[in-house]
């Protein structure tokens, strides 16, 4: 999705409080069609930066567009509000009301008209998977669910631009998979997505792009693809054998690219067929693992398994120096 237009962008977008700059100056550009994962510690300044986004705090310096139009502060900008949706992470619900009331509700608040919004209530129970509770009171819900009925308020009236704020905080880890079922869902309805989480390996489920905040200032942001992508000083490589798991560390230790080669344990207890794991650190090209891969098997190794492994974003971003912080 590099190709496509940029949805939103920022140009030194900062927000002061007294002496203290909430964000600082920061350049974001997020595709359309991206699902833009923030993450950052507590402090970072990511609710400011969504907030300003979202067009509920006035900026103090710099400049929003989205959709190509700029974010004007002190004026209307309905062209752009409407094709915004915001779930702060405290957006209350009513618990006397029910679901269908709760939506009925926002629907006319957003002036859909009466014909359609029947229809669209449907519609955005299906989406976020609530279908059957239609009709049930909101102090009924689990908190999975109010999540999901918030998040189906948000998209009643149908933005372009969706921007969450730490939705699956406090979420139990069914409750999690569901939400992020109901996100990759709202990418395929053609929604672009802003969500800040400090849950790294849900956002590793379906994020296609990455920022992270530090102090106010946006310090990395890159498609996800090409984190994985990216140049790095050593890789992880599996290697599996039938045979002598200490004759393969022997040779796999010459090799001048493998930095380490250590045999893993193992808990497969069958006398026959026995297959051993080696865990090595390997800083060549693809070319020289490929190349080791056939000087191996020219030397008789039954090797059944040669696995680079993919790292992380957990990974990835301690090796840039990140900490996650709850």
């Amino acid at each position: 999705m590099t190709n496509a237009p940029a949805l939103l962008s920022t140009k030194d977008l900062t927000k002061q409080f007294d002496t203290h700059k909430a964000v600082n100056q920061v350049n974001l550009t997020v595709q359309e069609g991206d699902i833009y994962g923030l993450i950052g510690p507590n402090g970072a300044g990511k609710t400011t930066l969504l907030r300003m986004l979202a067009t509920a705090e006035e900026p103090t310096a710099g400049e929003i567009y989205i959709q190509g139009k700029r974010f004007v502060a002190d004026q209307p900008n309905p062209d752009i509000q409407q094709i915004i949706g915001f779930l702060p992470d405290d957006f209350p619900l009513y618990d006397d009301l029910s679901v269908a009331d709760y939506l009925d509700y926002f629907a006319r608040l957003y002036y859909l008209p009466n014909r359609d919004i029947d229809q669209r209530i449907g519609e955005v129970l299906e989406l976020v998977n609530l279908s059957n509770k239609r009709n049930s009171g909101i102090n009924t819900l689990s908190r999975g669910m109010r999540q999901r009925l918030s998040l189906a308020r948000t998209i009643i009236y149908r933005p372009r631009l969706l921007l969450l704020d730490e939705p699956v905080s406090g979420l139990d880890p069914i409750a999690r998979v569901q939400y992020r079922e109901t996100i990759k869902a709202l990418q395929r309805e053609g929604m672009t997505i802003v969500i800040s989480s400090h849950i790294l390996s849900d956002l590793e489920d379906f994020c296609t792009a990455i920022g992270v905040m530090e102090v106010g200032r946006l310090v990395e942001s890159s498609q996800l693809q090409a984190l994985y992508q990216r140049d790095r000083p050593h890789q992880q490589i599996v290697v599996a054998t039938l045979d002598d798991p200490v004759a393969l560390q022997t040779q796999l230790s010459q090799f001048p690219t493998v930095q380490r080669c250590d045999v893993l344990p193992t808990t497969d207890r069958s006398p026959s067929n026995h297959v051993h794991r080696l865990d090595i650190q390997f800083t060549g090209s693809v070319a020289e693992s490929a190349d080791i891969l056939r000087s191996l098997i020219q030397d008789g190794h039954r090797i059944t398994e040669f696995t680079p492994v993919r790292e992380s974003l957990e990974d990835i971003f301690l090796e840039l120096g990140y900490r996650q912080t709850s």
